[in-house]
């Protein structure tokens, strides 16, 4: 069975480089060094993609900071991203996090997103602060739990300004709740206050569809070229970006789900290790462990509604954790 199943992957190998480029995109997942790791493994290329720049930094051993920057249209075909900039931090151990361990999570996302605003706004230009999702459906409800601890300061200027220091930037938030409930579409919500309150930039906060269970509330996204909402879960609505609103669009995202044929994958890499691990070595294995099986494993699973999206026990606690991190980060760097 298993010799049959390495005999498929090696026929699938002789298949061309454009089916190879044209598999990635049907990956459910919102983060752009995913996205870029899975072309690189694809077509088997070691270095950097020609289009895209990278760095990583670690600021200690539960928390690294991974840049990825797109610079021109062939880069932002390969990986399916518009051309910009796309700022990762991943936060180990979030599930027992400590007090002082968010609140050096939330400096780094401070610091990180000081300097994308800085690239796009004057200090004192208007910023307005959009919290994607459902409140009722815990997954969803990262955007809204953040908007209700963001310090607005918009109303505050503009009535009680003797209350204000000088030099306070003018905030606002909302919520818009979910297409579902409103039957409006999100975009023409914002476009509506964009018109209105005229900000110099938004920040769209929405929980997004990671390719790793390592990933799950534990990983934030911070880019500067907008969001598609619903596109990790593969229910597409407008895109809230710069050529829909007429300003810059900062999205911040943290994957909170993942497909089951995601975490079935993700599983058998790590069966497989163990299997090696006790028998030191095994060419069938070997072989198993290097390929990415999530397109098989799909295949498997979608005829029968079997795919999923799944998110962990714990999702309640993670997505108060992040909401606690990302509205810290938001209120310090504006």
């Amino acid at each position: 069975m298993l010799e049959n199943y390495i005999s498929k992957k090696e026929n699938n190998k002789i298949e061309d480089t454009q089916k190879n480029k044209t598999k990635q995109f049907n990956f459910r997942t919102d983060l752009a060094n995913e996205r870029r790791d899975i072309y690189k493994k694809a077509n088997s290329i070691e270095n950097e993609i020609n289009g895209i720049e990278s760095t990583k930094e670690e600021i200690n051993e539960n928390i690294s900071v991974e840049r990825v920057k797109i610079t021109n249209e062939e880069g932002a075909k390969a990986i399916g991203k518009p051309q910009g900039n796309y700022i990762t931090i991943d936060i180990k151990k979030l599930k027992i996090a400590q007090d002082e361990d968010i609140e050096k999570s939330a400096e780094t996302l401070a610091n990180e997103l000081t300097k994308i605003i800085d690239a796009h706004i004057d200090k004192q230009g208007e910023i307005l602060v959009v919290g994607l999702g459902n409140i009722y459906v815990t997954p969803d409800a990262l955007g809204p739990k953040v908007i209700n601890e963001i310090e607005v300061t918009r109303h505050i200027i503009n009535y009680l300004p003797q209350y204000v220091e000088e030099g306070t930037r003018m905030v606002s938030a909302i919520s818009p709740g979910v297409l579902g409930t409103t039957g409006i579409e999100t975009v023409e919500i914002l476009k509506g206050i964009v018109d209105n309150i005229h900000p110099k930039l938004v920040i769209v906060i929405d929980a997004l569809a990671s390719r790793s269970i390592e990933r799950i509330s534990s990983t934030v996204q911070i880019s500067d070229t907008g969001i598609v909402p619903g596109a990790g879960v593969g229910n597409k609505r407008s895109e809230i970006s710069q050529a829909t609103l007429g300003i810059p669009v900062i999205a911040i995202g943290i994957p909170t789900v993942v497909e089951t044929a995601v975490l079935v994958n993700d599983c058998l890499d790590l069966f497989i290790t163990k299997l090696q691990q006790e028998a030191k070595s095994n060419e069938y294995l070997n072989q198993l462990k290097e390929e990415d099986n999530y397109e098989e494993i799909k295949e498997a699973l979608v005829p029968n509604d079997y795919n999923l999206i799944v998110t962990p026990k714990e999702i309640d606690d993670l997505i108060e954790n992040m909401a606690e991190i990302v509205a810290t980060g938001i209120n310090r760097s504006v």
